[in-house]
C-alpha cells in the first residue's frame, strides 16, 4: 500500500468550524467526483487547545489528510484525474486552506495494532 499524509492549514479568517465544515461537505465530495476513492482518504483534525497536547505551540497545521492507493499505478491515476479538474481543485480550496503553507509526503506505514 502506499500512503501519503498530507498537512492542511485553515484561512486565517475562517473558523475551525468554518473549515471542517467546508472541507467535510463541500471539499470531500468535489474530490470523490473527480477521482475514484482512495483505499484510505481520512481527515485528522487537530485539536488546539486540548490539556493533553505537547508542545502545540510549534504545530502550524490543523488537519492531516490521509489517503493510500494499492500501488504507485492507481495513485498515478488517481492525481491524473485530479489534476485534470486542477483548476477546480484550486478554486476550491482557496476558499478555506492556506494553498501556500500545504505539504504532502509519502509515508511507510509500520504498525504495532489494530
Amino acid at each position: 500500500m502506499l500512503k501519503r499524509l498530507s498537512y492542511i492549514k485553515k484561512r486565517d479568517d475562517i473558523s475551525t468550524e468554518a473549515f471542517i465544515e467546508h472541507y467535510e461537505n463541500q471539499h470531500v465530495p468535489l474530490i470523490l467526483s473527480l477521482a475514484p476513492t482512495p483505499l484510505v482518504y481520512k481527515r485528522h483534525y487537530l485539536m488546539h487547545g486540548d490539556e493533553h497536547n505537547m508542545r502545540e505551540e510549534g504545530v502550524d497545521f490543523d488537519v492531516v489528510t490521509e489517503m493510500a492507493w494499492s500501488d504507485q499505478a492507481e495513485q498515478l491515476a488517481w492525481f491524473a484525474k485530479i489534476q485534470a479538474a486542477a483548476d477546480r481543485v484550486a478554486a476550491d480550496e482557496a476558499r478555506f486552506l492556506d494553498r501556500s503553507s500545504m505539504r504532502s509526503l509519502r509515508v511507510e506505514q509500520k504498525v504495532t495494532a489494530g
